[in-house]
Order: structure tokens, then C-alpha cells, then sequence
């Protein structure tokens, strides 16, 4: 048997940690739903390919990131394709330029055609298209609309492509103060005014328990635009399990609604990545 360095450090990192994982060894080592590890936010120590290597390791079959841009592509896609791993979605389109304002649109138009590019090249489905912080003199329903007009120009491009654009809805009370997109309301609204199945929501039950509440409420309300599910606790942004948020009874309402697909894990884990990963397996226990 040839021992390679990735097996090395694995074994050695196993037998340094075995005071923390003896006392998991008995329980059932699946995950309880399908989760994307967002390699942004966990093991951030490592290179992002490794992170990737990491993931697998850890049992997720699915990741996620943030911004295409600046990153290998190929070699993403490559070692997603070695490892068995899915990519579920990327950042297609970030705060700045805003999307909320006709000037960029575009400009968000070419960057949706390339993104599409980049999404094939991965085998992805689903693209984070976000809205924009507030612009200068605008009211908010009128930044809205703009992001409207934005994304009609955009979904065609993703009908044809079959590549879904996601908005995502913040928070700006903690994290994005000044972003021109927060709650569900308002997303839904949007989404159902673009009126194309391939532009619906990144749903974050993070950024939602801060700017609204009420998550299993507002998701059957809104369901029918949900297009992606992203989960963190709070206070903190990190795994479930660690803050308010009763994640057992929100997955219960999203095998109700019929929820099948990845679980983004976007949050920051508060321990170790071996600790937060065991508290995702037995969230639902």
C-alpha cells in the first residue's frame, strides 16, 4: 500500500484529534440532508483545491463559493470531477456594480453570458445573483425595480443556458448594513414579477432569522420562488446548533414543502471543522 502525503497528514491529523472523535465513533456517520460546503468559510488555512480535497474527505458531496472570478477554474473542475463532489452554486454576479441601478445592466448582462461559461465548465446549476447596496437618491421600491428589469434582461440567457440565477436577500442589521435587499417579502415579489423559473431565491435562513423571523412561516409563503437553501445560526454565523435557531423543525418544514436539493453550509464552524461537521450529522437526532 502506498501511503500518500494527503493520507499522512490525514491519519496524523485522526490520531491528534482522537479525544475529540472517540466519543463519535458509534454514531451514524451519514448526513442527514444533502449539504455544499462552502469552501469560503470552512478550512481556510488550506489552499482553496484543498479545501475542496478537505470537503470530500469530510463526507460533503457538494460545495459552494463565492465570486468565479480570480479563481482556476480547470483545476476546480477537475478535482470536483476526481473527488465525486458537486459544485452547487457560485456568486455569479457580487455587491458592486449594483444591479439595482439601469446603468449596469448591461454590463450584468455580459457578466451573466461568461458566468454561464464558467457554470458548464463546472457542471453547475444555479448562479448567486446579488441585488446591490443602496444607490444614491434612490428609494428602495425604486432600486428594486431596476433589479426587475435587470434580471428580465438577464433570464433568458438562463432559460437558454439552463443555468438558474439566485438572488439572495441579506441581512443589515449584522452583516451587510446599507444592502438594498433584505427579508423575504420582497424577494418573492421580485422573483414573481420576472416570472422566469430559471430566477428565484437563495433562500439564507441566516440572514432571514435576523431580518424577519418566523422561518418556517415565511418559507411556505414564499416557496414556490425558493431555488436554493443556505443555513448558519445565529448570533455568530456559525453551524447549526450553536446559536437560536431550531434547525430540526426548520428541515422537518422543508421535507414538508418538498425540498430536495443541497444545503449550502454557509458559516463559519465554531470550533473545528471535525466538530461542525459532527454537529450537521446529528442536527436532526
Amino acid at each position: 500500500m502506498t501511503i500518500t502525503r494527503r493520507t499522512f497528514l490525514a491519519a496524523s491529523a485522526v490520531t491528534a484529534t482522537a479525544a475529540t472523535t472517540i466519543s463519535f465513533a458509534q454514531e451514524d456517520d451519514a448526513f442527514p440532508v444533502r449539504y455544499a460546503a462552502n469552501v469560503e468559510m470552512w478550512w481556510r488555512k488550506l489552499s482553496f483545491i484543498d479545501r475542496i480535497h478537505a470537503a470530500a474527505d469530510a463526507g460533503f458531496d457538494a460545495i459552494e463559493f463565492w465570486p468565479w472570478r480570480g479563481k482556476d477554474i480547470d483545476a476546480i473542475a477537475q478535482v470536483c470531477k476526481e473527488r465525486g463532489i458537486e459544485v452547487a452554486q457560485f456568486t455569479a454576479w457580487g455587491f458592486s456594480p449594483g444591479m439595482n441601478n439601469e446603468n449596469n445592466h448591461a454590463q450584468f448582462v455580459r457578466e451573466i453570458e461568461e458566468s454561464c461559461k464558467t457554470a458548464h465548465k463546472l457542471g453547475c446549476t444555479r448562479m448567486t445573483v446579488v441585488c446591490g447596496n443602496d444607490q444614491e437618491g434612490m428609494t428602495q421600491e425604486e432600486m428594486h425595480e431596476h433589479v426587475i428589469a435587470g434580471l428580465k434582461l438577464a433570464a433568458p440567457i438562463a432559460e437558454r443556458e439552463s443555468v438558474m440565477l439566485i438572488i439572495e436577500p441579506m441581512n443589515i442589521r449584522v452583516d451587510h448594513p446599507g444592502h438594498c435587499l433584505y427579508g423575504s417579502e420582497d424577494a418573492v415579489r421580485i422573483c414573481r414579477e420576472v416570472d422566469s423559473p430559471m430566477v428565484k431565491i437563495n433562500w439564507d435562513l441566516y440572514h432571514m432569522q435576523i431580518s424577519e423571523g418566523d422561518l418556517c412561516g415565511h418559507l411556505r409563503e414564499g416557496f414556490d420562488q425558493v431555488g436554493y437553501i443556505q443555513i448558519a445560526d445565529h448570533p455568530g454565523r456559525h453551524e447549526p446548533g450553536t446559536g437560536e435557531i431550531n434547525y430540526k423543525r426548520v428541515f422537518e418544514e422543508l421535507a414538508a414543502l418538498g425540498y430536495t436539493g443541497p444545503i449550502g453550509v454557509e458559516c463559519s464552524p465554531a470550533e473545528t471543522e471535525t466538530i461542525a461537521t459532527r454537529r450537521l450529522k446529528t442536527l436532526t437526532k
